[in-house]
């Protein structure tokens, strides 16, 4: 009998990005406090003669069911041949690395991390889905097991673009890094993070103004914030009942755009 493998890929939620220089190739430098959320991407692998891959979920359209894909490219890279099934809940080209993580999801369950760097900047920290300190182009990441979960609003206004379009306008390359962060769950993570910045959100701005309307939309937040090159915002709340109260509320508002109160994993998550 044939053993098809579950495997499930949870959004990457910037919670700070800081952009602290450019190298000579063209690669920006970061400094960012990455955490994931129980929104995901669900894939089924299938062992197989040949190597299919079909898309569906809310946001199937615009994914490719190719050698294009990131998880086609994964499961070429470990030397496996599946028919791959990927359910896309997670909006892609939106700032919260759905594609890398699906890649990721592919490389974990093959035990294959080592491959994670040839398939792009963002899948190494993809491949532990839990609270992880990104400096560096991406490749350097210390896993962190003093951040809390924190419950979340995220919103896709309907709006995605290339993360290369946002730097491309991105005025300041040479930013200062984030300050030393708190010490132990219990410290005020909250404060901290309201010190911090993303550095892509004013660029993003320019090229989306409705990006500034969600922020603004998230306005009873403790913590608004774009995530990595956007267009998703997210807004933490003290709890899980005060974030799904102001998903309601905004879904309510903004019927057409992609609304989820969500929380996010812990340093325990395998």
């Amino acid at each position: 009998m044939t053993t098809a493998i579950e495997a499930a890929a949870p959004a990457k939620v910037n919670l700070a990005l800081h952009i602290t220089g450019q190298r000579d190739d063209g690669y920006h430098v970061l400094d960012s406090l990455v955490v994931f959320a129980d929104v995901m991407d669900k894939l089924t692998l299938t062992p197989a003669s040949t190597m299919s891959l079909s898309v569906d979920g809310a946001f199937a359209e615009g994914v490719p069911a190719d050698a294009g894909n990131l998880v086609w490219q994964a499961a070429e890279l470990c030397r496996a041949v599946y028919d791959i099934r990927l359910t896309k809940n997670i909006p892609h080209g939106a700032g919260l690395g759905g594609g890398s993580s699906d890649a990721a999801a592919v490389l974990r369950q093959l035990e294959r991390p080592d491959l994670a760097s040839r398939l792009g900047a963002d899948v190494p920290v993809c491949l532990w889905p839990g609270p992880q300190h990104m400096r560096g182009i991406g490749e350097q990441l210390d896993q962190l097991w003093s951040v809390p979960p924190f419950a979340l609003v995220l919103i896709n206004p309907g709006i995605f673009f290339p993360t290369a379009d946002v730097f491309a306008v991105l005025e300041n390359k040479t930013n200062p890094p984030m300050t030393n962060m708190p010490s132990g769950m219990e410290a005020d993570w909250i404060c901290w993070l309201g010190e911090q910045r993303n550095d892509l959100e004013p660029a993003a701005i320019e090229l989306a103004p409705e990006i500034d309307r969600v922020l603004n939309v998230l306005g009873d937040a403790q913590i608004a914030r774009m995530s990595g090159s956007g267009s998703t915002c997210f807004g933490i709340y003290p709890d899980m009942e005060a974030a799904e109260s102001a998903a309601k509320r905004i879904s309510s508002d903004h019927p057409d755009w992609w609304v989820r109160a969500t929380q996010t994993l812990g340093a325990s998550v395998s």
